[in-house]
């Protein structure tokens, strides 16, 4: 569209009247066939929604500049998406590939720290490709925890990630064993060669793009995760092996092995989780959500577990008990007044991946 026509769009308001009956048409997910249908849920999702705008809002119109990337936390305890791991502290930036860029930092202490060009089409429904990945076991670091990463299509010295002719971003994942005690790494990006140059002013065709492209971006994720959740009913109450290639084409970090499914549990009923081994591995770590694949409210639920946190067995294995109430016994995981939703547990920077158990039983007869 037109310069001119962007400016009249604004002028005479149908440019927002659009984007208001974009809003609208993207509410029918929460009527989705197979999505609960109850009032919880249904409240649930339309909250979804609104997370996911203000993260479409934040991506596309407040932070979509490419030329001047901005590192900003597009998971976190209020936006949730695609099964977020309590466990990390998520980044995103954009980035075009006719540029090359800067980051700069400090390791700090957690426990993992990787980096991630992708085309991210979660906009349009396509998921998200990774097009290059670097974890810190692969960066030079120097004594005093800083660190130097050129991010480019051609290959330069020292700390590279490589970008692809279709990357239009980079994801940051910082994953935690313990946040008390673990310091999260401090890092910014620039692009090369912009340290004297400023943005342009606001214009209205780059309020046209912020805005068709939060709610894109809001229509293809919540129907793709949707969807999604509806595929697993079929190993309801299992711990399932997911299809890693669907995991990674839709942004999963290649260092992890998933399984993912659907559960439903009745007032007197528990799911019982037995890892029988654990691997050799960076860490694992398990996670109960809500149907919209959102994690549970972890700042006031415990909804996870971790290879650091979990309670072992005198045999080295790990029993995890998801429960209604506190059933009294190691590595419980809150329902938090959910009846049912979607699950993951990860093996995280491990060589196999042993299956886990999992079986429904009545409370009362848990020992």
């Amino acid at each position: 569209m037109s310069t001119n026509d962007a400016q009249q769009r604004v002028l005479d308001g149908t440019l927002w009247d659009d984007f208001c009956d974009a809003l609208k048409e993207a509410g029918k997910v929460v009527h989705s066939e197979k999505a609960p249908s109850d009032v919880f849920n249904k409240a649930e999702g339309y909250r979804y929604l609104t997370r996911l705008l203000r993260a479409g809002l934040e991506s596309f119109l407040e932070h979509g500049d490419p030329a001047f990337p901005e590192l900003r936390c597009p998971a976190h305890t209020t936006i949730k998406l695609g099964a977020d791991n309590p466990d990390n502290f998520y980044q995103n930036a954009s980035i075009d590939p006719r540029y090359d860029y800067r980051i700069t930092g400090t390791r700090g202490s957690v426990d993992y720290l990787g980096f991630g060009t992708v085309i991210n089409r979660y906009a349009t429904g396509g998921g998200m490709k990774t097009t290059g990945w670097l974890d810190s076991r692969q960066i030079d670091i120097d004594d005093e925890g800083r660190f130097e990463i050129i991010v480019s299509q051609t290959q330069k010295p020292g700390n590279w990630l490589a970008m692809g002719p279709e990357t239009n971003a980079i994801n940051i994942r910082q994953t935690f064993q313990d946040r008390t005690s673990e310091k999260a790494a401090e890092i910014e990006i620039a692009r090369i060669g912009a340290e004297k140059e400023r943005p342009a002013p606001f214009t209205a065709e780059r309020l046209e793009r912020g805005l068709a492209g939060a709610t894109m971006f809001l229509q293809g994720t919540t129907q793709l995760f949707e969807g999604w959740a509806e595929s697993f009913l079929p190993t309801l109450n299992e711990i399932a092996p997911a299809d890693q290639a669907y995991c990674q084409s839709i942004g999963g970090d290649p260092n992890i092995y998933y399984f993912h499914s659907a559960w439903q549990l009745a007032d007197d009923e528990v799911l019982v989780l037995h890892a029988k081994k654990i691997p050799e591995c960076q860490t694992w770590n398990f996670q109960l959500d809500n149907w919209w694949m959102e994690s549970l409210d972890y700042r006031y639920h415990t909804v996870h577990v971790n290879k650091h946190t979990a309670h072992y067995e005198a045999d080295g294995s790990v029993r995890v008990i998801v429960s209604h109430d506190d059933p009294g016994l190691p590595n419980w995981i809150e329902t938090a007044g959910h009846s049912l939703g979607t699950l993951c547990w990860r093996w995280i920077g491990a060589d196999e991946h042993p299956p886990v158990d999992a079986v429904v039983m009545k409370r009362a007869d848990l020992r």
